[in-house]
């Protein structure tokens, strides 16, 4: 197991831990004690009908959601009770550097994002008692695991926002993901994925960083020089000060782990791959938010994926910063957006 990962116990902040045991994983794997990092914002109401669900991106923790949630915002914890839910593999939750044997590291098994829902329904109910979802929001690859729960559980969820993300990954963004994930693998201090830290994958850790440089923004971006909004001044202080150290931090066995399940994505496993008939067991109200300028998720394949979904709505997201738009670089003139749309989908009234 690696002992001097970023996301040392020590490091990772104030979470909580769920204790979900052995868990049989959908590609047939097992998790011996698998246990879950989350946070929660806000008090559930007598009647637990005031819940929000937020499972996580890729590289990314609760943490990144802090900037969402606030009083008099659409996610306000002085009305809601709003579970951030740290996805598997993520390095917080279970992950494979922070397993004993005999899953560690390289051993470590495949999860879907099937596998992450599952847990996630496990917490909220065993945990909370919570029988119903006043909404689940997520991005990027907490957009799949929203729409794997409206698709897996619609009984429970009464509405559903992804957002920068698909139901159904593409074979298009199944080959950008791939090359992010042999970015990794073809550093030769990868070793199979049994390395002792991850400072002996640095380089590979670099290109990986450098494709996001390219596929994570848009051309836009770097046009108008808007690296700026990330408090650096020039494109190369960008990708060299800013993304390659943000990468080289985090652990390559996890990416992995993550990148797998991000290109395999895919309601459509519940109705033998039929998507339509899959998004179409959708109950909830659901307000599908694409970034204008993704080059990951773009506008049209979300669109094409919501004209399928029964009540629902595209409401597209503006951000010059693409796919990292998710951050909120952009600031007011993004989050005002991802408020106006979440807050009219809270408003309205749907039954489950």
């Amino acid at each position: 197991m690696l002992d001097n990962d970023f996301y040392s116990r020590e490091n990772i902040g104030p979470y909580e831990f769920f204790d979900v045991g052995e868990f049989q994983l959908e590609e047939g794997g097992v998790i011996p004690y698998l246990q879950l990092a989350y946070v929660t914002h806000g008090e559930l109401n007598a009647d637990k009908s005031n819940a929000i669900l937020i499972p996580t991106w890729f590289s990314g923790t609760s943490r990144d959601w802090d900037n969402y949630i606030g009083p008099g915002r659409a996610l306000d914890p002085e009305k809601y009770f709003i579970v951030v839910i740290n996805q598997i593999g993520n390095g917080v939750s279970t992950s494979p550097h922070n397993s004993p044997e005999p899953i560690a590291m390289a051993k470590f098994p495949h999860v879907r994002i099937g596998d992450d829902v599952r847990a996630q329904h496990q917490l909220i109910t065993e945990m909370f008692g919570i029988k119903e979802l006043a909404l689940v929001v997520g991005g990027s690859m907490g957009a799949q695991q929203t729409y794997e729960w409206a698709v897996r559980y619609p009984d429970m969820v009464k509405r559903a926002a992804p957002i920068a993300g698909t139901a159904k990954n593409t074979v298009h963004d199944f080959i950008f993901t791939q090359t992010l994930l042999d970015a990794i693998t073809s550093d030769p201090g990868w070793n199979g994925g049994n390395y002792s830290s991850h400072t002996e994958v640095a380089d590979g850790l670099k290109r990986h960083a450098d494709i996001w440089a390219v596929m994570g923004l848009s051309t836009e971006f770097y046009q108008q020089e808007k690296w700026k909004m990330f408090g650096v001044e020039t494109a190369e202080q960008f990708t060299n000060g800013f993304l390659q150290p943000l990468f080289q931090s985090l652990d390559p066995n996890s990416l992995l782990t993550m990148g797998w399940k991000w290109q395999r994505g895919d309601v459509s496993r519940h109705t033998n791959g039929d998507l339509a008939a899959a998004l179409g067991r959708i109950t909830a109200k659901v307000i599908v938010m694409p970034i204008d300028e993704d080059m990951f998720f773009p506008v049209r394949d979300c669109a094409a994926e919501q004209a399928l979904i029964p009540n629902s709505e595209l409401k597209i997201i503006s951000s010059i910063c693409g796919h990292f738009g998710l951050f909120g670089a952009d600031g007011a003139e993004y989050f005002n957006q991802i408020d106006q749309h979440l807050s009219e989908l809270l408003a309205s009234e749907v039954t489950v």
